[in-house]
């Protein structure tokens, strides 16, 4: 005759609970990460246009990216904008893509580093400083934009 242990049963039930009680928590919380990455799940691809950066290409991609900030508010198209105006000599337009940008995203390092290197070009080397004091604060550790606007802003006070 087979015998009933209510324990054995009971031992499984209260697994299940366990298992419903700590997955569904996790689960509710899993789409929040989604929600807080705006900016990554809807991106435009920018790779075609660092390419024409890559080669010098400014004109090409200073096309490429006005008709990409027509339908997309992102810090990372403004910043982009902001670099390659920078290059073609507006710099005026620049430092309105590059305030965009930190507006959008204050803790944007690349923009950052930008706006440094503007003002390094234009010569108000106050204001680079500022951007340099931004940048260590988000890079305590140090970062490449840190470090490229570190040398921009030597390369000028040496000269």
């Amino acid at each position: 005759m087979k015998q009933y242990y209510p324990g054995k049963h009971a031992l499984f039930g209260l697994l299940g609970a366990i298992a419903v009680l700590t997955i569904v928590p996790v689960a509710t919380i899993l789409p929040a990460y989604a929600v807080d990455d705006i900016e990554g799940a809807d991106a435009p691809d920018l790779t075609a246009v660092q390419a024409k950066i890559a080669v010098k290409d400014y004109k090409g991609a200073l096309a490429d990216l006005r008709d990409l900030a027509q339908d997309n508010q992102q810090a990372d198209v403004y910043n982009l904008l902001g670099f390659t105006l920078r290059k073609t000599g507006d710099f005026t337009t620049a430092l309105t893509y590059y305030n965009k940008a930190l507006e959008l995203k204050p803790d944007h390092k690349a923009a950052r580093e930008y706006l440094g290197e503007l003002y390094v070009e234009t010569g108000d080397m106050a204001r680079a400083n500022e951007q340099l004091a931004s940048l260590q604060k988000l890079c305590p550790a140090g970062c490449e934009e840190l470090e490229d606007l570190h040398k921009a802003i030597d390369t000028k006070v040496t000269k």
